[in-house]
């Protein structure tokens, strides 16, 4: 303390350094890309794997660490895809040819619960995290750009209650420049020593007021001038010095929905409460100020940009389709025809769709489909509808 007390009398209104947390944990600024999120092919928190009685404390426990909800969460629910083969004959950048092949999807079932195990990671924040992109694409085009924050609570505001402890940090935040956004709740960090430990704070994706772009460029950073009117000015001395709370604000956005993503994975939620909102919004982009009209967003074909339908799978050979399985994923292209010119993928009946995704087992077997032969015949007329013989 001593010897920062003389470097700050050396530099006079200099010394402003960006407030470090003691307790940063190893897991802070991962943006993994939408694309491979929705394929389940997204990198989560290994730590989360085992908790070894730790991850717990009073009545906030780590999102995934719950009962399963039901014996349906993450089984096999049906077929998604696009049978327009006739405009899958397109030579890719990467020089693929799909040529008389189907664009298939396969779809789970999700509870959307973020105490379930199965369903936490590939269901309920995979949902969060559109949520949370489709407000913040909204709040950009007024507000500008957007940023990851860090607000850390300190040892001596422990004690209060989740509604108190987030009223305080929008208070803070407020108080730093920051006008709104959406609010993700840890109540832990984890380092390799101390596993996973209590220590509350919030990640924010948020709206700085005239933005972080002066203070992530100005080459005095971590020494600026006091009273420069930055972001980093305001924090640390009308903010850190005078209460205590660490606010960081990380490196620029690559994606708001990978970003949501990886933080909703390891958050927090409290087990007592029935329904307990993880991540909550504030300021500007709070419900009552900002309107947003939901959109439902159509599901395409990665070739023809078609929308994508309920299909039926009538072939006789297997395909796999549990997310266990080695080989499994989650889209991909397959024949249109088997090796006899026999229609294997056809547009699944209304009536039929909800059966199509009942049976939960491993693969789809040939016994699976002995009571298919009239769809069967029923797809071969459809051949020469995609390949006319004139």
């Amino acid at each position: 303390m001593k010897a920062i007390s003389q470097k700050k009398r050396k530099l006079g209104d200099c010394y402003n350094p960006t407030p470090v947390s003691s307790d940063d944990d190893m897991f802070t600024d991962e943006q993994p890309h939408k694309e491979s999120i929705l394929k389940g092919e997204g990198e989560s928190v290994p730590a989360l794997d085992v908790l070894n009685g730790y991850g717990e404390y009073g009545d906030f426990k780590l999102v995934g660490h719950g009962e399963r909800t039901s014996e349906q969460c993450g089984t096999f629910f049906h077929f998604r895809g696009c049978l327009r083969t006739d405009l899958h004959d397109i030579n890719t950048l990467d020089g693929e040819n799909f040529s008389n092949k189907v664009f298939v999807r396969r779809v789970h079932h999700w509870c959307h619960k973020p105490s379930c195990p199965v369903c936490y990671k590939s269901g309920w924040a995979v949902r969060q995290a559109g949520n949370i992109e489709a407000r913040c694409e909204e709040a950009s085009k007024r507000y500008g750009q957007i940023e990851h924050i860090v607000c850390s609570v300190p040892a001596k505001d422990y004690g209060l209650k989740f509604q108190s402890l987030r009223q305080k940090a929008v208070k803070i935040l407020k108080k730093r420049g920051v006008i709104g956004g959406c609010l993700i709740f840890h109540a832990f960090r984890y380092d390799i020593a101390r596993q996973w430990y209590w220590s509350p704070h919030f990640h924010v994706l948020g709206y700085i007021l005239g933005g972080y772009g002066k203070c992530r460029t100005c080459k005095r950073k971590g020494n600026c001038l006091k009273g420069c009117g930055g972001f980093d000015d305001r924090n640390y001395w009308e903010g850190y010095m005078k209460d205590g709370w660490v606010v960081k604000v990380l490196g620029e956005r690559k994606t708001a929905f990978g970003t949501a993503w990886y933080q909703l994975n390891h958050s927090s939620y409290d087990k007592t409460k029935k329904r307990f909102h993880i991540a909550t919004w504030f300021g500007v982009c709070s419900y009552r100020k900002l309107k947003v009209t939901p959109e439902k967003r159509k599901e395409l074909c990665p070739i023809c940009q078609h929308e994508l339908v309920d299909i039926k799978y009538v072939g006789k050979a297997c395909v796999i389709k549990h997310k266990d399985d080695p080989e499994y994923c989650r889209d991909s292209f397959e024949n249109f025809l088997d090796n006899n010119g026999h229609v294997r993928w056809i547009e699944a009946p209304k009536w039929r769709r909800k059966a199509s995704g009942s049976t939960a087992n491993h693969q789809i077997t040939n016994e699976d489909y002995s009571q298919t032969t009239l769809e069967q015949k029923a797809g071969d007329n459809l051949i020469e509808s995609y390949f006319p013989t004139n």
